[in-house]
């Protein structure tokens, strides 16, 4: 099984706007389940996707998920790594 992959953009927009606080989100959140070496995560900025006024934007294995507050963020995560008792 392929490992997901999560891209956080760091462009400026995004990260003003809260991707700052969502790269925190996953790191805890792989930290607290266990998933550290499950999955890849890149941080970019550099695959912005023309939609700057609606970030933060997040592409998580392909899909892009705009306005992404830390609540959203994880919710995708349980969604596509569900909680490890």
């Amino acid at each position: 099984m392929a490992k997901p992959k999560i891209v956080i953009c760091l462009g400026s927009s995004c990260f003003a706007r809260g991707n700052e606080e969502n790269i925190r989100v996953v790191e805890a959140y792989l930290k607290e389940n266990s998933y550290e070496d499950d999955v890849d995560v890149e941080l970019s900025g550099t695959l912005c996707q023309g939609r700057c006024a609606e970030g933060p934007n997040v592409v998580i294995d392909g899909r892009l998920y705009s306005k992404v507050d830390p609540g959203v963020m994880l919710e995708l995560l349980r969604e596509l790594l569900p909680p490890r008792a």
